[in-house]
C-alpha cells in the first residue's frame, strides 16, 4: 500500500476547496501571462501563502505551461524540524486538493547516500515544498517529484545532489525560498535588492537572514556556475506590495537559470 503525505497547508496557505484553488491559480497565472522566456533548467520560487507571494510565484510558473517536464526536483528549507543532512519523506505520494503526485523512483537511490535521511516528521507540516505543488499541478501534465528538505548541510554537499539532475532532459530543479523577514518596507527592499544582486552574480554567500532557503539557494548558485547557467530575475516584491502592512514585511523573488535546449 502506498503511503500518502496529506496536504498540511490547504486552507491556510492556499484554498482547501478544489474549485476555489483552481480558480485562484488560474487567476494568478492569467495575470502573469505573456511572459516570454525559454524554459529554465532551474528556478527559485517563493513559498508563502498565495495572497502574499502567489503573484511572484505565478510569474515563474507562467513559463512552464505546456512544457515537457516529467520530473521536478524540489529543495526547500526545513522550518519546523531540526536535523542534519537532507530529508526524504516516508511517503510515496504527496496529496493536494488537486490530486496526488508520485515520488520519482530516484528517491529510492538517494536514500542510500550518506547525506540523506528519511523523516516523516520533517515533511509532515512543512510548507516550503507543499506550496509549490498546486502550481506545478496546474501548469504541468504528468510528472513525479523528488521532494528534498535541507537541514544542517553544506551548500557544497547539496550542490552535488543538484548536479545529478540539473540539465537532465525533462527535469526541472526548483529551489523554494523567501527572502528577508520582518523588516520595515524600505529596509526590506534594500536588503532584498542586495540579495538579488548576489543571486544574479551567482555568488553563493547568502545567509539565513537574507533568505530562509539560503543553503539550497547557495547550492543552486554553485551548480549554476559549474553548468554555465545564466540567471534571470523574473520578479521581486514583498508583502507590503502584495498584501498587508508595510511595517514588517517578508520579501519574495523568483529567478530562472539557463534554458532547455
Amino acid at each position: 500500500m502506498q503511503k500518502i503525505r496529506p496536504a498540511a497547508c490547504a486552507g491556510s496557505f492556499y484554498p482547501e476547496n478544489r474549485r476555489e484553488l483552481e480558480a485562484s491559480l488560474d487567476a494568478l497565472l492569467a495575470d502573469a501571462a505573456g511572459e516570454a522566456a525559454s524554459l529554465p533548467k532551474a528556478m527559485i520560487v517563493p513559498h508563502a501563502g498565495y495572497v502574499y507571494s502567489g503573484k511572484v510565484a505565478a510569474r515563474a510558473y507562467a513559463h512552464l505551461g505546456g512544457s515537457g517536464y516529467r520530473r521536478v526536483v524540489l529543495l526547500g528549507p526545513a522550518h519546523r524540524h531540526r536535523f542534519g543532512g537532507i530529508a526524504l519523506p516516508a511517503a510515496s505520494l504527496f496529496k493536494t486538493p488537486l490530486g496526488s503526485i508520485p515520488l520519482d523512483p530516484v528517491c529510492q537511490e538517494l536514500a542510500f547516500l550518506p547525506d540523506f535521511i528519511e523523516s516523516e516528521a520533517a515533511h509532515r507540516m512543512e510548507h516550503a515544498i507543499e506550496a509549490q505543488l498546486p502550481f506545478l499541478q496546474r501548469v504541468l501534465e504528468k510528472f513525479s517529484i523528488v521532494p528534498l528538505l535541507v537541514g544542517n548541510a553544506s551548500p557544497a554537499a547539496v550542490s552535488e545532489i543538484i548536479d545529478r539532475f540539473i540539465g537532465e532532459p525533462g527535469t526541472l530543479v526548483l529551489v523554494s525560498s523567501d527572502l528577508s523577514h520582518f523588516h520595515a518596507y524600505d529596509e526590506a527592499r534594500a536588503l532584498d535588492a542586495a540579495t538579488a544582486e548576489s543571486i544574479m552574480a551567482l555568488d553563493p554567500v547568502l545567509d539565513h537572514e537574507q533568505a530562509c532557503g539560503a543553503t539550497p539557494v547557495n547550492a543552486l548558485l554553485l551548480s549554476a556556475r559549474r553548468h554555465d547557467l545564466p540567471p534571470r530575475l523574473i520578479d521581486i516584491r514583498n508583502s507590503g506590495d502584495t498584501h498587508g502592512s508595510r511595517e514588517q514585511v517578508v520579501g519574495y523573488a523568483s529567478f530562472s537559470f539557463g534554458a532547455v535546449s
